[in-house]
């Protein structure tokens, strides 16, 4: 950190006249083990579908625990114009509810779709480089 704050004042004061990317800043090379390699790594994104599908999983239950947290509650209220108001809540919260739950299990699919898609682009790349790596094998870069 104090190698990163002494860079910091360094170039705000126009000192440092050497060229530096973040990476170099971050200390310990950055980047991967390649070297200078972009690398794809699909862990954060199926982290996040793991996330999206426990929350839709959490919302699954909410309809049946609202229908007992409201048992019994019309009885002896007959007459009481809020319970129709109640009614009509509840029921906007169930479908907000069920939609939250449903969007969540099409964000888990779309997260991990990504993940799928960004590993094929790194293998489609990667052979598509293939042939001018072998024409380079032993030459110095």
């Amino acid at each position: 950190m104090a190698q990163f704050r002494s860079t910091i004042k360094e170039r705000a004061s126009g000192v440092s006249g050497v060229r530096q990317r973040l990476s170099d800043l971050a200390g310990g090379g950055g980047g991967s083990a390649g070297g200078d390699q972009l690398r794809h790594s699909d862990g954060a994104w199926l982290r996040a579908a793991g996330g999206a599908e426990g929350m839709g999983a959490h919302l699954g239950p909410v309809r049946t625990e609202l229908a007992t947290a409201h048992e019994g509650l019309l009885a002896g209220t007959v007459g009481l114009s809020a319970l129709a108001e109640l009614g009509a809540v509840r029921d906007s919260w169930e479908r907000r509810f069920e939609t939250a739950r449903r969007e969540c299990g099409a964000l888990a699919g779309n997260l991990r779709a990504v993940a799928r898609a960004q590993g094929e682009t790194n293998e489609t790349v990667e052979s598509s480089f293939a042939p001018v790596a072998r024409r380079t094998v032993g030459v110095e870069r």
